[in-house]
């Protein structure tokens, strides 16, 4: 079947907006656009979670934090699972050589807060190490494979965030 040539309006023609190849049936994005940075954050609180908190058969939750140097809160989605009581996600950024913006805010003060679907939470995150940190790389695997990906990336080791409530 021949591709249809777009809509014209009196400005030229009229695109549709782009539809992602990764938006599943199961995330409940009626546009099916995807959702990054701020845009993300800015529609999760719109509404309540309904969209983006489903993203790309992962969970989302919004982490706010204080900016080390400005004193200004940060918003950040992440990918995330629980742990028991606990609050799980992973510093990756994609197997660059440097860690997120978002963690070193942590490292400066750990107190936080997260948004899941509508519930605010105020957190204290520490990182994992050992084998707890093992234990919990595997399960973030699991809902995340490139996380292994992003580790031969890099010569850091990954940090692995957990979050527990105040």
């Amino acid at each position: 079947m021949p591709a249809r040539p777009p809509r014209c309006s009196s400005t030229g023609p009229v695109r549709p907006e782009p539809v992602s190849l990764f938006a599943l049936a199961a995330d409940p994005n009626p546009s099916g656009r995807e959702l990054f940075g701020q845009e993300h954050v800015r529609v999760y609180r719109e509404t309540g979670g309904e969209q983006g908190y489903n993203w790309r058969a992962a969970t989302i939750l919004l982490l706010t934090t204080r900016g080390r140097a400005s004193g200004m809160e940060r918003t950040t989605p992440l990918i995330y699972r629980d742990d028991g009581d606990a609050w799980v996600i992973v510093a990756s950024k994609g197997g660059a050589p440097d860690h997120p913006g978002w963690y070193k805010n942590l490292e400066a003060d750990p107190d936080a807060t997260l948004d899941i679907k509508r519930d605010r939470i105020p957190v204290r995150a520490e990182t994992a190490t050992g084998s707890e940190r093992t234990r919990l790389w595997r399960l973030m695997t699991e809902v995340w494979p490139p996380y292994d990906d992003y580790q031969q990336k890099t010569e850091r080791q990954i940090p692995v965030v957990v979050f527990r409530r105040r």
